[in-house]
């Protein structure tokens, strides 16, 4: 037994740290990072969207500046320094936990799904090591005279989370080698 798989006598070994689609994977993760980046960078540096204030895009869609201190959908937001760096902290646990199940991935869907999660996790945990917190812009709405819906503010990383957990969903409803987490 290595120390980098968990084998059973007559069965295929099972990667920790490295499998078959972990390129693959981290590609996908490296792109899903840089775009979320480029674009955060983007609308704070060139657009310079904290001036511009809410900018519509299209009839239910504004770009917008908000800091997310907490973790989805604004929940246990955290102002100080110990809550932060446990956020950060638990989303190293969790990308950890995605990296060895994609070591494990069998399917290039379930990899691409995976880099997607993992790129996305990885671009909101970068926020925080430069920003007060994770930096949300786009927000849809739906207006009328008796009526007003507006759906959380958020950005491509996690977009590029919920298309990964999409990926994952299809994958286990449908697909034929669907991985199951370690």
């Amino acid at each position: 037994m290595s120390g980098l798989t968990d084998e059973a006598p007559g069965t295929a070994p099972r990667a920790y740290a490295w499998g078959r689609l972990s390129p693959f994977g981290l590609i996908i993760a490296v792109i899903a990072c840089a775009l979320d980046q480029a674009s955060k960078f983007w609308l704070l540096d060139v657009f310079d969207l904290a001036r511009r204030g809410s900018v519509p895009v299209a009839p239910f869609t504004d770009l917008v500046l908000t800091w997310n201190t907490g973790i989805s959908y604004g929940l246990f937001p955290q102002q100080g320094p110990v809550g932060q760096w446990a956020l950060l902290a638990f989303k190293v646990a969790v990308v950890s936990f995605l990296w060895i199940w994609l070591a494990r991935a069998q399917s290039r869907l379930t990899a691409a799904a995976l880099g997607l999660i993992i790129g996305g996790a990885l671009g909101n945990a970068m926020d925080r090591l430069h920003w007060p917190g994770v930096l949300d812009f786009v927000l849809w709405h739906v207006e009328s005279p008796g009526f007003r819906f507006r759906w959380y503010v958020f950005n491509l990383a996690d977009v590029a989370i919920v298309a990964g957990v999409g990926g994952l969903l299809w994958e286990s409803l449908f697909g034929t080698r669907a991985a199951k987490a370690p």
